[in-house]
């Protein structure tokens, strides 16, 4: 019988001085994995701590390890020193004379011409007696020019080797812009439907359509659409201001769209344009 051991349980007498992993595997199979693993866990995680603490350090005291070095390495600084030299220029003989400037080109000759001036239409008394137009004979090879000249056969024409004129572009002439026309909101006195309110009134009830959307759906409300009155009455630019949905602005769009002339606005006495708002409601009966 082991003396060590308890006489009930099978476990060493002076339990105080087991290791946890022996109580723990007592009566088990030590060669599995588990029990090894518990067993080298304190020696890991040692030197897992130990490890990381030395990096740590080593990372903090690493950038004034990288000064200390360069501090005591000596610096060397090396220059490229490049020295070129260069040949003397030749002597200057005072007594040689400086190259003559060149001979200027004389222009070329001109050719020979003889004047021939259109006739032009005066009174007996404005007339005066010039010389008479050349013949035939005389233009065959000579130039004809405004006034008579003499030359050579091989003279270049006049007007050739002349810097060209150049002519101002004739000016732009801009169509004048119409000024836009003034839109009121208010003035003296408003547009009006043909006939009235009640005029109106009868128009919007014989050509607005609830839509069906809106029908099924329940809505009601006013759609508000804004437009304008030309001076001959006729609206432009009808937009949709507020909607309520579910196609009642198209639908109020649509018969402002259609709509005959108005009478249109005037503003001392002038008809001028003018915007208006036109409420349209829509109500289930």
């Amino acid at each position: 019988m082991n003396t060590n051991e308890s006489p009930k349980s099978g476990l060493p007498a002076d339990i105080m001085k087991v290791d946890l992993n022996d109580i723990i595997f007592q009566n088990r199979n030590k060669e599995y994995g588990a029990y090894q693993l518990r067993k080298l866990y304190n020696r890991y995680m040692t030197r897992g701590g130990l490890l990381t603490i030395f990096l740590s350090v080593f990372l903090a005291v690493f950038p004034a390890i990288i000064r200390f070095v360069r501090a005591v390495l000596p610096k060397t600084e090396e220059t490229l020193n490049v020295s070129v030299e260069l040949a003397e220029p030749p002597p200057l003989d005072p007594n040689t004379p400086p190259p003559p400037p060149p001979p200027p080109v004389e222009p070329p000759p001109a050719k020979p011409t003889i004047a021939f001036v259109a006739p032009v239409v005066k009174k007996d008394e404005e007339v005066i007696e010039e010389v008479p137009p050349p013949t035939v004979e005389e233009m065959k090879d000579i130039d004809v020019s405004t006034k008579t000249q003499e030359g050579a056969d091989n003279g270049v024409a006049e007007g050739i080797g002349d810097e060209p004129v150049e002519e101002a572009p004739p000016p732009v002439v801009e169509a004048p812009k119409e000024k836009p026309q003034e839109i009121f909101k208010v003035v003296e006195q408003m547009p009006a439907f043909e006939g009235g309110n009640a005029a109106l009134f009868k128009y919007l009830g014989e050509n607005l359509k609830y839509p069906v959307m809106a029908r099924e759906n329940g809505v009601e409300g006013t759609v508000v659409v804004q437009f304008v009155v030309n001076e001959d009455g006729s609206i432009v630019n009808p937009a949709v201001v507020r909607d309520i949905g579910a196609g009642c602005g198209e639908e109020a769009l649509r018969v402002v769209k259609g709509m005959p002339k108005w009478q249109p606005g005037k503003q001392r006495g002038k008809a001028v344009r003018v915007q208006f708002n036109l409420p349209i409601r829509f109500k289930l009966e």
